[in-house]
């Protein structure tokens, strides 16, 4: 054996094909590595020859004799001399404990491996094979098959001889047998065949398909998937058989079971081993290839597939070639394929080498994931599993992120900081100045934690002094994004400061130094400069930190910004800002102050009232259209100085006005005549005088002036009998539609008189309505009882006699006397009325009176 193989390592590097296999895309199912240890001590001075193998240890036969019990590691745990000979098969039963072992010069060994029991036999020729009962630990099934050139059957009698049976011979050697519950399945030179051990039955023979191979070079491989299902592997065929019971009417002379082939097909080379992996198959392959140089034929390395058997074909899943150490020299019967079912080990065995194959676990899925460089799906499936051992999804993410720097992804790979780093604070840091040296800090800015963790201040600082540098917009991003708590403001806003020197007038470092006052408390220099910019934010700001105090002496300044919001917020904060003070501030600009005085007269009429008089000067000189609604609605101007100011600027409707208010009604009417021309004005204002002499000032006015004089007509009906107005027209005078005026009057006269019917119609209706619910009411009955009184005697108005006659007066107004304490009616009138309420009506003691008379 050559020095490098000596010194090859069990790494799946090592094992696996170093070609086109490694570069494919499609992710290997198996991983190998080599079994060493006790194995490779063992391979340097002799050559493995058979294997078999149990869940808890593995059995080594040699070339030369010996038999070594090894642990899952390959560590020697026990060694047995057998014979000096090739060993040609072990055979283990489930539990164990108990080992047969058949070699070239036909000894035979069946032992126990932790008892005294044993069995010795040598035969005449080589055996080739031993299989032991699955279950021999048992005292019912002490029983083992052995095969050279005839296969027998060895039982345990009662007496603990052992008695041997012929179970088939005679079509060549016995090369391979597989003990299956109470099956078992044997291979010879003509092919396989399935023998019951509970019926003492053969039930099948499959023939083997290609006669032409020599069956000791081409040895047949067996191995049961369950207790039913075989699977037969001889040159390049596969087929795989099912046993199933036969129907009791189809039995006759035939065994109870019959065989029947599921799936057959044939691969694309020599089969050396077979074992079952769920629904799939593993095949060990022998393969022979042509060189281009000398076009020889040579061996290559042996192949470990993954197939899907179909009925009549295969799908394969994956496919290794595997280095295994003096592969050049092996035939296809050197070749053996053992498995352990429980974990899904398979060992590859060679004289000079034993590989082990297992299926690849999550940690070797993310191992590969990792070597084709696909970080973001390692990530997911170390996150998604929860078995993984090897990895961390720690590592897995930074290394990651190393993967998107060296790409060039830098806010990919920032992004995936968040997730990846979580609130390690100390990985953060170390991350931010790896992309502070590929100058890479803007990229990492948005993603940095501002609480839970919070990194050094330095940190921050670090990143918006880059901003500061290069990017203004990023910088007051960051400032307004970031929490003033994680950096050092004082360092910031002396930075800001050394920037403005160079750039005194640049907005938004204005508005960002502006944004640091205030996270510093230092609201009074925030203010100035968001006055200075007009910006919209500076009302909230002062509500916010109630600024009040510190906007005394800018009220000037929020007016120019926003008078609307100005005026609101300084009315809203009287307490804060007294009315006096602030029209204090606004002496010098007296536009303002009008706005402001003229929405606390909205707000409250008697509030301002002392700058009510500066007012009437205010409204005329800025805002006229509110000065008569002003003058009406207060009560507290003088109307002296606001007639004054109103006749100064010539406001004839605001002169009118005060007229009219001041108690000069006719000086009103007459400016209203002579200034303004408006006849309708001036009727209006008559009308709302409701003054005689006003009326007759306004004929005498309109007289002489026809358009008057018919406006006069056209609504003076209903105020003032136009008869005084038409007997002063002078005869001749041409009056602009005379005759509509005069229709008009004569309309209004009519509607007058149908209006004084129609009420009068309506108030002698009422007048009998209500005479006639008085007579209905007169005419109800009166209940009268022993309760009742007259109201003369006082005594009850019922006789206590019943039988007795009597005479009761009842009056309306509910008054009862006796007929005989009434007095008699006058001679002028017959009719009586109720004294109490005629003395009422007459004054005091008139009842008396009539009483006594």
């Amino acid at each position: 054996m050559a020095e490098a193989e000596e010194q090859e390592t069990g790494s799946l590097e090592e094992s696996t094909d170093e070609s086109e296999e490694e570069e494919s895309e499609e992710e290997p199912k198996l991983k190998y590595e080599r079994l060493s240890n006790g194995v490779t001590e063992i391979l340097q001075k002799d050559a493995a020859s058979c294997m078999t193998v149990h869940d808890k240890f593995l059995a080594l036969g040699t070339h030369y004799g010996k038999v070594y019990l090894l642990d899952v590691q390959g560590n020697i745990t026990q060694k047995f001399d057998v014979s000096p000979v090739k060993i040609n098969q072990i055979s283990l039963d489930e539990s164990g404990e108990h080992m047969g072992v058949c070699s070239e010069d036909g000894k035979v060994q069946v032992f126990g491996l932790y008892s005294g029991e044993e069995f010795h036999e040598t035969f005449d020729c080589p055996i080739k094979i031993i299989a032991v009962h699955p279950h021999f630990v048992r005292s019912s099934c002490k029983q083992f098959v052995t095969g050279g050139k005839k296969l027998l059957l060895f039982e345990r009698s009662w007496m603990n001889r052992w008695k041997s049976a012929v179970l088939h011979e005679g079509e060549g050697n016995i090369r391979s047998v597989k003990w299956r519950g109470h099956l078992i399945a044997w291979a010879n030179n003509m092919g396989v065949k399935i023998f019951d051990i509970i019926s003492k039955q053969r039930i099948t023979n499959v023939p083997r398909d290609d006669i032409s191979l020599r069956p000791d070079m081409y040895p047949c491989s067996l191995c049961w998937k369950d207790n039913v299902t075989l699977i037969i592997g001889w040159g390049t065929s596969v087929k795989v058989c099912s046993v199933k019971e036969r129907h009791a009417s189809e039995m006759r002379d035939l065994p109870s079971r019959y065989v029947e082939i599921v799936s057959q097909f044939e691969t694309e080379f020599y089969i050396s081993g077979l074992a079952p992996l769920c629904d799939q198959l593993v095949v060990l392959s022998y393969v022979k290839e042509i060189s281009e140089k000398t076009e020889r034929e040579y061996c290559a390395r042996p192949r470990l597939d993954i197939i899907q058997p179909l009925s009549e074909t295969c799908e394969e899943i994956s496919s290794d070639a595997l280095t295994v150490r003096g592969f050049q020299e092996n035939e296809c019967r050197d070749y053996h394929l053992e498995y352990s079912e429980g974990e899904s080990l398979f060992y590859i065995v060679s004289p000079r080498d034993v590989v082990v194959a297992k299926e690849r676990d999550q940690d070797d899925h993310i191992d590969w994931l990792l070597e084709k460089k696909k970080y973001e799906e390692a990530l997911m499936a170390a996150e998604i599993s929860q078995k993984i051992k090897r990895h961390k999804i720690l590592d897995i993410g930074l290394a990651y992120i190393n993967h998107l720097v060296e790409r060039g992804d830098y806010d990919i790979a920032a992004r995936k900081c968040q997730k990846i780093l979580g609130k390690n604070a100390a990985l953060w840091e170390y991350e931010v100045y790896k992309f502070k040296e590929i100058g890479q800090l803007k990229a990492i800015s948005p993603y940095l934690p501002r609480g839970d963790p919070v990194l050094k201040p330095l940190i921050y600082e670090m990143i918006l002094h880059e901003f500061l540098e290069s990017d203004y917009e990023g910088f007051a991003t960051l400032i307004r994004e970031w929490p003033g708590d994680l950096y050092n403001n004082s360092v910031i806003v002396q930075a800001v400061r050394d920037h403005l020197k160079k750039d005194s007038q640049n907005k938004t470092l204005l508005k960002t130094l502006a944004e640091l006052y205030t996270y510093d408390k230092n609201y009074g220099n925030a203010l100035e400069i968001y006055l200075t910019l007009r910006h919209k934010d500076v009302f909230q700001l002062i509500h916010k930190h109630n600024l009040f105090s510190s906007i005394k002496d800018k009220i000037v300044l929020l007016m120019d910004f926003d008078s609307e919001k100005a005026v609101d917020m300084l009315l809203d904060n009287e307490d804060k800002i007294s009315i006096k003070k602030v029209v204090e501030e606004l002496e010098d600009r007296p536009e303002l102050q009008h706005v402001y005085l003229h929405k606390l007269f909205k707000r409250d009429h008697h509030k301002g009232q002392r700058y009510h008089e500066k007012q009437i000067s205010l409204y005329a000189e800025y805002d006229r259209p509110n000065l008569l609604p002003f003058l009406r609605d207060s009560t507290h101007c003088p109307l002296e100085k606001a007639l004054e100011i109103c006749q100064q600027r010539n406001f004839v409707e605001e002169t009118v006005y005060l007229l009219s208010r001041m108690g000069n009604s006719r000086s009103a009417l007459k400016m209203i005549m002579e200034e303004l021309h408006d006849v309708d004005k001036a009727i209006e204002f008559a009308k709302e005088q409701d003054d005689g002499e006003l009326w007759e000032d306004l004929i005498l006015y309109s007289i002489d002036k026809p358009p008057f004089i018919t406006g006069l007509l056209n609504n003076i009906g209903t105020h003032v009998d136009p008869i005084l107005l038409i007997h002063r027209i002078k005869e001749g005078m041409e009056i602009p539609n005379l005759r509509d005026s005069l229709v008009k009057i004569l309309q209004d006269y009519n509607l007058q008189i149908l209006l004084r019917e129609g009420c009068k119609k309506i108030l002698v209706a009422d007048s009998l309505s209500l005479l006639k619910k008085m007579h209905r009411t007169q005419m109800k009955g009166v209940l009268v009882d022993e309760e009742n009184i007259c109201e003369s005697c006082l005594s009850p108005i019922l006789p206590s006699d019943a039988a007795k006659p009597f005479s009761v007066v009842v009056f309306h107004c509910r008054h009862m006397f006796h007929k005989e304490c009434l007095p008699m009616p006058s001679m002028n009138s017959a009719a009586q009325f109720c004294n109490i309420c005629s003395a009422k009506n007459r004054g005091p003691g008139s009842a008396i009176l009539e009483m006594k008379k």
